[in-house]
């Protein structure tokens, strides 16, 4: 019944009995009628008062509890820190070697890690910064293996610098490390592809990997907690798709509306 009618008259009409009630009282109260009216009518009015509150505290809760998930998801999301214990590793063993280039690799390692832990921590960042993110953890990763790999990263985003929620593509590209490149012994690749435009952003990785070796990466974590991500600041506007021919695997994440 209250359904039908519409909320803003609804609730004018109430204010408007109760002035109406507190107008007349003086010459209406001691009428029975009258009195059994204004009882149900502030009833009413009580009850509707504190169902609202009801609703405004299972709100706060609702509120604080979705960003305490998101926080957790968030810092949970971030690299994996077994990728600093072995690049750190690496750099103990090259500080002797060659001092120079360790140097590099550790004032990278820090500029990676303060993003990570700090700037992760925002709202939103500058795609821009996303991609120099990106490349810190190629140039790194790139060091651990004497192997040659094959890195393409090509990006689009001149004049279309958006801001985004951070570290979004990590977890993508860091899949295409453990799951491709870290299994194969020889003619691995990794071909990064980023394009923005249209308050648009579109983002896939391709890499190969052993077929012999079984691993299913939609179980993991990490892309469960990205998906997580995603579907809180992103609701509805993004799509996430994972496709796997042979020994090659491609991911695809596309955000819009940003």
């Amino acid at each position: 019944m209250l359904k039908r009618i519409p909320k803003k008259f609804f609730w004018y009409l109430l204010f408007l009995i109760t002035v109406i009630i507190i107008i007349f009282n003086d010459a209406f109260g001691s009428s029975e009628p009258f009195a059994l009216f204004s009882f149900f009518h502030f009833l009413l009015l009580l009850f509707l008062l504190i169902r609202w509150l009801f609703k405004q505290i299972k709100l706060i809760l609702s509120l604080k509890n979705e960003k305490t998930k998101t926080e957790l998801l968030h810092l949970k999301s971030q690299v994996s820190p077994h990728f600093f214990f072995n690049i750190l590793n690496n750099l103990y063993g090259l500080v002797d070697k060659d001092s120079k280039k360790a140097k590099a690799l550790i004032l990278k390692l820090s500029d990676m890690m303060r993003y990570s832990i700090y700037d992760g921590q925002k709202e939103t960042v500058l795609l821009s910064e996303e991609i120099s993110y990106l490349q810190t953890y190629i140039e790194l990763h790139k060091m651990r293996y004497r192997k040659t790999i094959d890195i393409e990263f090509n990006y689009d985003i001149e004049g279309n610098d958006y801001e985004i929620m951070p570290l979004l593509f990590i977890i993508l590209l860091e899949n295409s490390f453990k799951h491709g490149v870290e299994n194969l012994r020889d003619n691995a690749y990794v071909y990064i592809n980023m394009k923005a435009e249209k308050n648009q952003v579109y983002f896939d990785i391709e890499n190969n990997f052993d077929e012999t070796i079984v691993s299913d990466e939609k179980s993991g974590i990490g892309l469960h907690n990205l998906k997580r991500r995603l579907e809180l600041v992103y609701p509805k506007t993004h799509t996430l798709s994972f496709f796997k021919v042979n020994n090659v695997y491609k991911s695809q994440l596309n955000i819009s509306k940003l």
